[in-house]
């Protein structure tokens, strides 16, 4: 991805949630509920992913405690995963998150999370599958649970569509013209 790459920005800036394991001083603004100039360990916090990726990773100085714990975010858990397994096609991803599958991703890098991984394959994988169709088959796309589908899709699966959507007139453009000579 690039520096410049919104869509890693925006990936970037979903919450996630993370409990501290030490006390910090002076950080007691983050926790907005909290008139305590300090962070007592144990808070639980929701920070963007970048932010907790950073103190996760990092340790105390002269050290081996971690200064904060991750936890698998809401858009990815258990009770997700389930619904994904059951039906990836009537889970609104974009309600969970508006870059779920750069989610999964960056937390897949953090997390050794095999079922996880394997969820989210299969959901892109059968969610690609009837984007394609609803991007060659418009007239399929316009009500209904069509269009309920279309609607939860992530920013992701919504570049897909357009640009299978306007290959498709694309392609029946140059079709149209091919038989007209």
């Amino acid at each position: 991805m690039s520096y410049y790459d919104i869509d890693a920005i925006l990936t970037d800036s979903q919450k996630v949630p993370c409990t501290f394991e030490v006390d910090v001083p002076g950080l007691g603004y983050l926790e907005s509920s909290s008139a305590s100039p300090d962070i007592k360990a144990g808070t639980r916090i929701q920070l963007p992913l970048w932010l907790a990726e950073m103190l996760a990773v990092s340790q105390r100085l002269g050290t081996l405690e971690n200064v904060i714990s991750l936890d698998i975010p809401e858009a990815l858990a258990p009770r997700v995963q389930n619904a994904l397994k059951a039906d990836p096609k009537t889970v609104e991803l974009r309600s969970l998150a508006t870059h779920f599958y750069g989610l999964g991703e960056r937390v897949l890098g953090l997390f050794e999370e095999e079922e996880l991984c394997d969820v989210l394959i299969n959901t892109y994988k059968q969610r690609t599958a009837e984007i394609s169709d609803l991007a060659h088959n418009p007239q399929g796309a316009l009500g209904g649970d069509a269009g309920a589908f279309l609607r939860g899709l992530d920013e992701e699966e919504r570049q897909l569509f357009r640009v299978a959507h306007d290959s498709y007139k694309d392609m029946k453009a140059f079709m149209g013209e091919k038989t007209r000579k």
